[in-house]
């Protein structure tokens, strides 16, 4: 396939500081989350010789600041249009500030957008926000499929984006690092229940349902700062994947990602 007519991907920031991925399509260039900064999504972009300028459209998955931050500045300094379904629309709407009524677009939950070259496969998680829904991106026999908060991955979930090219899955915490860190009890709880976030464990497990034969990709995201550690992330998920005769870094690749540095452009 001729690489002008691929989709090619980047995870800008990943964590529980900011998240932002970047998705690119011979006639768009998209978002999903804005979880950081203008300055230092544009910097992010940059970095991996593309501008926001460019971007004609960002889609978000929840309200939540590490996934929203940057939704108002970005639609009013660079135009794009801006997709959320009610739920996260009506949460975000006090902390993102104006919006000109024809960059914002209603993406309702389990639908499918079509923009041009583009499919947008929207899906709902079982995450502690109003209504949160996450992405799986189609392009000319690629897909990509993001889901990087929520306390558990249902059947229904598994089904939408069961096989896809690339993912970008949660791994949050380490859940010994997350029992006896800091934290009080009512928020480790809420971390480790059936609205919080996936464990490396867990984030195995959900990848090794999922993943198929045409699988190539697969990033681990959303890492916790406090409970957990890249190189542990990475171990652990390696190591379950192994003991299940899953042929990791041959048939397909884990890939880690940082809240501060994007990944490197690759091609689907």
């Amino acid at each position: 396939m001729q690489d002008q007519d691929a989709m090619k991907i980047s995870v800008l920031a990943s964590g529980s500081t900011g998240n932002a991925t970047y998705i690119e399509t011979p006639e768009h260039q998209v978002l999903v989350d804005a979880g950081l900064s203008g300055k230092k999504i544009e910097t992010l972009m940059n970095s991996i010789g593309r501008t926001l300028k460019d971007v004609d459209s960002l889609f978000v998955t929840h309200e939540h600041t590490d996934h929203s931050k940057g939704v108002g500045v970005l639609a009013r300094r660079y135009g794009m249009d801006i997709y959320a379904n009610q739920g996260t629309w009506d949460a975000m709407a006090d902390k993102i500030g104006k919006i000109k009524p024809e960059q914002k677009h209603f993406f309702k939950p389990n639908s499918v957008l079509s923009l041009g070259d583009l499919d947008i496969e929207s899906f709902s998680v079982s995450h502690d926000a109003r209504d949160p829904q996450f992405y799986e991106l189609h392009h000319n026999g690629h897909s990509f499929a993001i889901v990087t908060d929520t306390g558990y991955v249902s059947e229904r979930v598994e089904g939408v984006i069961r096989d896809a090219e690339a993912y970008l899955l949660e791994c949050n915490h380490d859940t010994e690092m997350l029992r006896m860190g800091p934290y009080p009890w009512s928020l480790k709880q809420r971390i480790m229940g059936d609205t919080g976030h996936l464990s490396n464990e867990d984030g195995a497990r959900a990848m090794m349902d999922v993943l198929g034969n045409h699988t190539k990709q697969i990033f681990l995201g959303h890492l916790s700062k406090e409970n957990n550690i890249k190189e542990l992330a990475h171990l652990t998920v390696e190591n379950i994947m192994k003991q299940h005769d899953l042929a990791v870094e041959h048939d397909f690749h884990l890939l880690d990602t940082d809240p501060d540095e994007a990944s490197e452009l690759i091609t689907l």
